[in-house]
């Protein structure tokens, strides 16, 4: 078999796994000047992609649990970042859905991790950068 057409082995993966982990937390640790933490603002940008959510849809979607996220959404809720409104399917439930100031605070956690990344990028060298880039096709292949 080719080096090219080598399964991928546990050594890599796990080295994968990890340095993805580790590159996530770290633009987080240099976006820290947020207002809300990370679970709050990745809930806000789940909402602000589409139509007003249900409490466990977005928990579903967020990977925590309904408590979980009713915990989220209260605070942000109390901090005028979202709103709540009747579903009109089933009067015992709700939709949330973000408020502006809420739409206005993902895009500036956006642009403080997008800036964090690229200075982390500007630290690469060219070989290094141009690989990474190169490597995106297939980074973007596992989300799929």
């Amino acid at each position: 078999m080719a080096d090219d057409q080598q399964p991928s082995t546990p050594e890599a993966v796990t080295r994968l796994y990890l340095t993805l982990g580790r590159i996530n937390r770290a633009l987080r640790r240099d976006a820290r000047d947020a207002p809300v933490g990370h679970g709050a603002l990745s809930a806000l940008a789940t909402m602000s992609s589409g139509e007003p959510l249900r409490l466990g849809v977005l928990a579903e979607a967020e990977g925590v649990s309904a408590a979980s996220m009713s915990r989220i959404i209260s605070a942000l809720e109390r901090m005028g970042h979202v709103r709540r409104q009747p579903d009109p399917e089933d009067g015992r439930a709700f939709l949330i859905e973000p408020t502006e100031s809420g739409r206005a605070l993902v895009e500036a956690g956006r642009a403080a991790r997008m800036q964090a990344l690229g200075g982390r990028m500007a630290s690469l060298t060219p070989d290094q950068r141009a690989s990474l880039l190169q490597a995106l096709p297939a980074l973007e292949a596992l989300v799929d």
